[in-house]
């Protein structure tokens, strides 16, 4: 029979939760009660305080990915890869957390080992962060202990997950010549600041209404991609470009390296579908870096930064859970600085 530790206060049987029904348009979003999750061996319950919204929410529910992830999505899912929690409840084998910590969840999760590049993600291969209650792995949960919000540390995971994991496989190092595509973005602005956390010269690119924001991250110099690459002949090459955008920037992104630079990317926000010139590649002896599983030391690392503010927060606006639609239409709308955060 399963034992578990509970907090005094009731847990209740029933919670709200936005379930993906399948794959479509915001029709697929439905908020209402389901069952709270029951505990399995190994496992914590977290009271979800705020969870994040990623371009990954939304390309499982439109099916952007295809089978070329974590195949078939188990719909009807309860999405959200960002969550800020507190404990509630332990299984009786995961005794490392105290009922009532503040935590944080590695939503990617390296089922196999960290030698071994599967991975599991919370709110695409099991159920989220987009709900009241949400039950993961004991061994994926870290304590916090932060100035910042609730809010600001659901900003976190995902996004700052995933630059890091970048910036650690291209092997960022003092001094450094980086260039960060998308730079307004949850991601981008993320990887801003991580690479100049790492002692980085930073170069950021975004659109001009977002010039003032980016350069407020502390980017040396901002470029704005209305301008083309005709204004980047007086920079000085970069050893890593950071690009989650891809699309037709593809090429240029890759002459603005240095010869035997690394290009590192774990998205395509503006086409999948991009132009590669082969002597551009090989004859400049570039490294092409592809990110989705995360290193073992990644999310450690960024709870120091968050816990040493080393870093700082960006979050653009904040949503009540039931209104996650409108939420993901600003999202796709790209007006904003940072990420979009929702609260139960």
């Amino acid at each position: 029979m399963q034992k578990t530790k509970f907090k005094a206060q009731h847990v209740p049987s029933q919670m709200k939760a936005m379930v993906t029904m399948g794959q479509g348009g915001y029709e697929q979003l439905v908020y209402r009660d389901v069952p709270t999750p029951t505990l399995r061996d190994g496992e914590v319950l977290l009271r979800v305080l705020a969870a994040g919204i990623n371009n990954t929410d939304i390309n499982s529910r439109v099916g952007w990915y295809g089978a070329g992830w974590s195949g078939v999505t188990p719909f009807p899912l309860i999405q959200g890869a960002d969550c800020c929690g507190q404990v509630v409840a332990s299984a009786a084998d995961a005794t490392a957390l105290a009922l009532g910590q503040r935590v944080l969840v590695r939503c990617c999760m390296r089922v196999a080992g960290f030698a071994n590049p599967d991975t599991r993600w919370l709110g695409t291969d099991l159920d989220g962060a987009f709900a009241e209650y949400v039950r993961v792995p004991a061994s994926e949960v870290f304590a916090v202990d932060s100035i910042w919000s609730d809010v600001e540390l659901a900003s976190l995971p995902c996004s700052w997950g995933t630059a890091e994991n970048m910036l650690h496989r291209a092997g960022v190092q003092p001094g450094a010549q980086v260039w960060v595509t998308g730079a307004s973005g949850g991601v981008g602005s993320a990887a801003v600041q991580l690479a100049l956390r790492r002692g980085a010269r930073v170069t950021a690119i975004t659109s001009r209404d977002k010039q003032a924001q980016v350069q407020a991250l502390g980017a040396h110099t901002v470029l704005c991609r209305e301008d083309g690459s005709a204004a980047w002949s007086a920079l000085p090459p970069a050893d890593v470009v950071v690009d989650n955008v891809g699309g037709a920037g593809f090429g240029a992104m890759l002459r603005a390296l240095r010869r035997g630079g690394r290009y590192v990317s774990s998205g395509a926000i503006a086409g999948a579908d991009v132009a590669l010139d082969m002597r551009d590649f090989y004859l400049r002896d570039i490294t092409l870096i592809g990110c989705t599983a995360w290193d073992e030391p990644v999310f450690p690392n960024l709870i120091g930064y968050v816990e040493r503010n080393e870093v700082k927060p960006v979050v653009a606006a904040t949503y009540a859970l039931k209104d996650m639609a409108l939420a993901q239409q600003a999202f796709l709308e790209k007006r904003h600085t940072g990420n979009l955060v929702l609260v139960p």
